[in-house]
């Protein structure tokens, strides 16, 4: 069975997809950008900036479908500048424990949505 996962507390989506679709305990997250959800914005004061936005967004799916970051099995990363891959795992690294991190890749890309420097996507089972 099909379940759609919506919050007000992670920015809308701007195609036609939704936030999250959970599936037998599978939570697949559509990949989200830096909008602040309160505002509409985008955060682009720096990549960490950005970052941290992104990560809070595919928080607040998570929480809206009842899990957590620890439950995420799989994410998967897409940048605009290879050059900025330890900035951004620097903050990456405050959302996840070294040991039991998820797997990833992170890829860079030539463009995405609303020309943002980076989207994350992310996989997790439910608890």
């Amino acid at each position: 069975m099909k379940r759609i996962i919506h919050t007000n507390k992670a920015p809308a989506a701007i195609g036609p997809y939704n936030q999250a679709v959970l599936v037998d305990q599978i939570l697949y997250v559509s990949g989200q950008i830096p909008i602040d959800p309160s505002t509409g914005e985008l955060v682009q004061d720096s990549i960490e900036a950005e970052t941290h936005q992104v990560m809070k967004n595919l928080g607040a799916i998570l929480e809206a479908a009842g899990a957590h970051y620890k439950d995420v099995i799989k994410c998967s990363v897409f940048v605009k500048d290879m050059h900025q891959y330890a900035r951004i795992n620097a903050v990456y690294a405050e959302y996840f424990d070294a040991e039991t991190a998820p797997a990833r890749e992170l890829v860079e890309v030539a463009n995405l949505p609303r020309f943002v420097n980076i989207e994350i996507s992310l996989i997790a089972t439910l608890p």
